[in-house]
């Protein structure tokens, strides 16, 4: 039985998340195997170690060939202009359910990667009041949210992870800004996953955006338990950086644990 425990207290992202992984011991044989397996192009993958706080830790980084940002916020709520002109292939549900389909990944891995985008998906019909066939994603039209969810589904599955801990996910407060004005943090497709799948958050002095919809989904998805238990012992630990610059560094911890069924 491999048990995950993922520690949020920096929020979580797509990258991060398979940062963490990656640092655990997923393959990134594997991993650039199935990525370049995507009938999808214009993007470039990048894993580095980073010093964060004095620590080293892992970097998973998608690079696009026209431009190279924050997708979280530059696509959030969609600059139309720029989706028609990139993404509009692979902008509905549907582009990205036919994109897994025809990638070289285990069934597993599929299904999972499936999971995370239509929940992606419902969250974001529904802050745009529409159907979730209809839906212009924000960040699901993004090449580097196909990329990370993916990468996401194929790290987890291949480390063989039978059961998640989450106990709670730290959120920031405040605003962001995006092509049609002003947001509250948390923005509201987080809001909806968080909401809809009752994922335990806690609300942080931390201004800024914590928790991002990938990151969200990611963790709706995967999450088996939301009670750590009483007493366990780490096998092993991964650490995934950030992008972003708050005044608590950004770092993503999980732990591969093993508890002893005598003490539960």
């Amino acid at each position: 039985m491999n048990q995950l425990y993922l520690e949020c207290y920096s929020g979580i992202s797509g990258d991060m998340f398979v940062a963490s992984l990656l640092d655990l011991g997923a393959s990134k044989e594997v991993l650039e195997e199935v990525l370049s397996s995507l009938p999808l192009t214009g993007f470039k993958t990048e894993i580095t170690r980073v010093n964060k706080s004095g620590l080293d830790v892992c970097d998973f980084n998608v690079i696009l060939d026209h431009d190279n940002h924050d997708h979280d916020m530059n696509y959030l709520y969609g600059e139309h202009t720029h989706h028609e002109h990139h993404h509009h292939e692979h902008r509905h549900l549907h582009d990205i359910l036919h994109i897994i389909d025809h990638a070289q990944m285990t069934d597993h891995a599929k299904e999972l990667a499936k999971k995370i985008f239509t929940i992606l998906g419902e969250a974001e019909a529904k802050a745009h009041g529409t159907s979730i066939e209809e839906v212009h994603f924000h960040e699901v039209g993004a090449v580097d949210s196909i990329v990370d969810i993916i990468s996401a589904a194929v790290c987890f599955d291949d480390l063989g992870i039978d059961e998640v801990y989450i106990p709670v996910i730290y959120e920031g407060t405040g605003t962001v800004h995006c092509a049609h004005g002003t947001l509250p943090i948390p923005v509201p497709a987080v809001n909806n996953i968080v909401s809809s799948h009752h994922l335990p958050i806690h609300i942080d002095t931390i201004k800024g955006e914590l928790v991002t919809p990938t990151g969200a989904a990611i963790a709706a998805s995967i999450v088996t338990s939301h009670t750590l238990p009483s007493t366990f012992t780490i096998k092993k630990t991964g650490i995934g950086a950030g992008k972003r610059a708050y005044e608590r560094p950004s770092l993503l911890r999980a732990m591969l644990i093993e508890t002893d069924p005598r003490h539960q």
